[in-house]
């Protein structure tokens, strides 16, 4: 068993330190922030209660748990780890910091946690940058199966098979892509809520959009995942790949979205959002059509990761179906369609597409090759 470190002690990482040591890895947790270092190890006790009284964890689990985490006062008690993971602030430069900290007490292979930034930026402020690449998990950690692994160019194999195989033994999905804006689900998953969001700015209302989803086998809706995640945090995502990937009209931000952080309506954190409140509604007549164009979407945004590299079509389709819960995975719903259709989809989106849309339709060049 590996011995694993844990910097950042909010939710994510304190669900990442429960994740390796559930599965009887020695993990090591620290935060700059006192008060929320001296409450971690009651906030997982607190936790791993709820889950025992649910009956989803024996008692003796979560003791054996509770053993095999020790809480550090400071990065220096990080010497010996063989990984550490960092789920600090998502702020480049305070986690280039951090890692030449833990650089300075220990060997470990470091792993960032972070969904939105540069890997290989946080890797050329260290003397090994060999040794750094991304852990990127899902929210809540020991629930969500999906882990994106980020390797650079550079990365030590060695570094990545042992992030590969510690975090596979803790009963993780890991996937391996390419240090790309958003990765995989983040990029990937643009599409659902911007083509629902084009869909709205046409006249449709979010309910009868959600029911055409649902209707397909999603179980939720663009606005619906909207509300649940906040909207807030979706505008924040889809300005994040907007300005990562050169201001693409795929990633527009529409201003609904805008005025909808705007009003304070994120969703349900606020009890108001698209379709947080509301009765649900029929599925519309048209529904399949509503699907195919926002399937077609994802399908090309798919290509398009395909196309850059690092990345491989099952990845993509595993890491949707997991990261999302999907129903089935871009590839998957190309070959459901047919790429002639897809293909046709879009050029008639790209047809009718106003002028702030221009371009976002364009298909992919090896989408026409996909089988």
């Amino acid at each position: 068993m590996a011995v694993i470190g844990v910097v950042g002690l909010g939710v994510m990482g304190l669900g990442i330190a429960q994740v390796y040591a559930a599965a009887g890895n020695r993990v090591i947790v620290t935060d700059a922030d006192s008060a929320v270092r001296d409450a971690a190890l009651g906030r997982v006790r607190d936790a791993c209660a709820l889950r025992v009284a649910a009956g989803k964890m024996q008692p003796a689990a979560m003791a054996a748990m509770l053993r095999s985490i020790t809480l550090a006062d400071a990065v220096a008690g990080l010497a010996g780890t063989d990984l550490v993971i960092e789920a600090v602030v998502e702020k480049l430069a305070v986690k280039q910091a951090l890692f030449r900290q833990v650089e300075a007490v220990s060997g470990a292979v470091l792993a960032t946690n972070t969904s939105s930034l540069s890997v290989a930026a946080m890797a050329d402020a260290l003397a090994r940058p060999d040794r750094v690449l991304g852990l990127h998990f899902f929210n809540p950690a020991p629930v969500m199966k999906l882990v994106e692994l980020v390797g650079l160019p550079g990365t030590a194999p060695e570094a990545l098979a042992l992030a590969r195989s510690v975090t596979e033994a803790a009963g993780k999905t890991v996937v391996a892509c390419a240090d790309r804006p958003g990765f995989i689900v983040n990029r990937c998953a643009r599409p659902y809520y911007g083509e629902a969001l084009a869909l709205l700015e046409e006249g449709r209302s979010p309910g009868e959009i959600d029911a055409a989803m649902t209707g397909a086998g999603y179980r939720l809706g663009p606005f619906a995942l909207i509300d649940l995640i906040g909207a807030d945090i979706n505008l924040a995502a889809t300005e994040g790949l907007l300005a990562g990937m050169a201001g693409h009209p795929r990633y527009h931000v529409f201003q609904a979205l805008r005025d909808q952080v705007a009003r304070g309506d994120l969703g349900r954190k606020t009890g108001r959002g698209f379709v947080q409140g509301g009765a649900p509604q029929a599925v519309p007549a048209d529904a399949d059509a509503l699907a195919l164009r926002i399937e077609a979407a994802l399908v090309n945004e798919a290509c398009w990761l395909l196309a850059e590299g690092g990345v491989d079509r099952e990845g993509i389709d595993t890491a949707l179906r997991l990261g999302l819960n999907f129903p089935r995975g871009p590839f998957e719903m190309l070959a459901a369609h047919g790429a002639p259709a897809v293909m046709a989809t879009l050029a008639t989106l790209e047809t009718r597409a106003p002028a702030h849309l221009k371009g976002r339709y364009l298909p992919a060049p090896n989408l026409k090759d996909q089988t």
